[in-house]
């Protein structure tokens, strides 16, 4: 599932594409046609991102959600590009098509369906007006392990698997450690660098968590197994250690047993 700074970045590619004009909408697949006829012909007036929630919203106050779940995509193609019957929404003008297909959500919304999606999420910290502290309270009133509530969308808003691992190696915490039995540091040091990495996510378009003084390259040149720590990784990239592999929030999570002890 594409994690937060994936739909950030596509909520800032869209609008980049798309606004100026009106966008041609229509659903090839057939599933979403009449959501599709009552986009077309409108101005795309602003795309956002919660978390991992697209809001598109287009004049005439249409507004579209969009949740890509495990397969969902939407992605760019040439404005000549065919529409297979796969593609749930296409949006276009003279210069891009965006295809969408898979998703678990595509439906329009009212701004109160809105409220009410992103009322249930816990902050984004991708997001200006996110509040730290209420991820910071709703740690505190949890036992469940700290690998676990990461994936809580109702706790941290964007998180997921890969970033989750990756987190926790960085700050040195154990995966299992009770959330109430974090400190007031180091729960603070989770945010810091959530919003640290995810903003290198966006900007990057894709997950690099590795310091570019340990590799020797550029952060824009990192690929491959040197953009990562732990994740899906059989030893630590930084000491050599054996990682282990357990599994929390019903996911599997790679840990370094000395950089991140018990």
């Amino acid at each position: 599932m594409p994690e937060g700074h994936t739909i950030h970045r596509l909520a800032d590619d869209l609008a980049a594409t798309l606004a100026g004009g009106p966008v041609t909408a229509t659903s090839p697949q057939g599933r979403f046609a009449d959501g599709a006829a009552l986009i077309s012909g409108e101005p795309l007036v602003r795309s956002d991102a919660y978390g991992k929630y697209l809001f598109c919203e287009f004049g005439g106050g249409v507004l579209l959600h969009v949740h890509l779940g495990l397969i969902g995509k939407f992605r760019p193609q040439p404005p000549d590009a065919p529409a297979g019957d796969t593609i749930r929404l296409r949006l276009e003008n003279d210069r891009v098509a965006w295809h969408l297909t898979g998703p678990a959500r595509c439906d329009l919304v009212d701004p109160g369906e809105k409220a009410a999606i992103t009322a249930h999420l816990g902050p984004d910290p991708l997001r200006r007006s996110a509040d730290a502290r209420r991820f910071g309270e709703r740690l505190g009133r949890t036992t469940k392990p700290i690998g676990a509530t990461l994936l809580d969308q109702q706790v941290i808003a964007g998180i997921g698997n890969v970033y989750r691992a990756e987190i926790l190696f960085l700050r040195g915490i154990h995966p299992l450690r009770p959330s109430s039995s974090l400190s007031a540091d180091e729960i603070d040091g989770l945010w810091v660098e959530a919003r640290r990495q995810l903003r290198r996510g966006v900007r990057l378009n894709r997950i690099v968590t590795t310091d570019p003084r340990e590799i020797g390259r550029p952060l824009a040149r990192i690929e491959g197994d040197d953009r990562l720590y732990v994740y899906h990784r059989s030893h630590c990239r930084r000491c050599g250690t054996e990682l282990r592999t357990i599994e929390v929030g019903g996911r599997p999570l790679q840990f370094c047993p000395v950089h991140q002890p018990d």
